[in-house]
């Protein structure tokens, strides 16, 4: 569950960071016929993208160690987790 709440949390975020960067009346920045309109940045896109591969990776990585986690406890209980693995 904690996991599935960090990709939701994720997901949001990103969301946000979509809806409050969207505006209406941009083109794509291509130049046509040497006119310079008012073009989208290209910067909020690649930040975007860049975090949904981030979140991609860390959720696979999070995902290896609860794997590892429930080979080595066999229960769903985080505080007996917690317990069997402080030193």
């Amino acid at each position: 569950m904690k996991i599935i709440s960090m990709d939701v949390m994720s997901t949001g975020v990103i969301a946000y960071y979509v809806l409050i960067s969207s505006r209406k009346g941009f083109l794509t920045p291509i130049v046509v016929n040497g006119d310079n309109p008012a073009y989208a940045d290209p910067v909020p896109q690649a930040v975007i993208l860049t975090a949904i591969v981030i979140g991609f990776s860390i959720q696979a990585i999070m995902l290896v160690g609860v794997m590892k986690l429930a080979r080595d406890n066999p229960t769903l209980e985080s505080n007996e987790i917690e317990k069997n693995n402080t030193p």
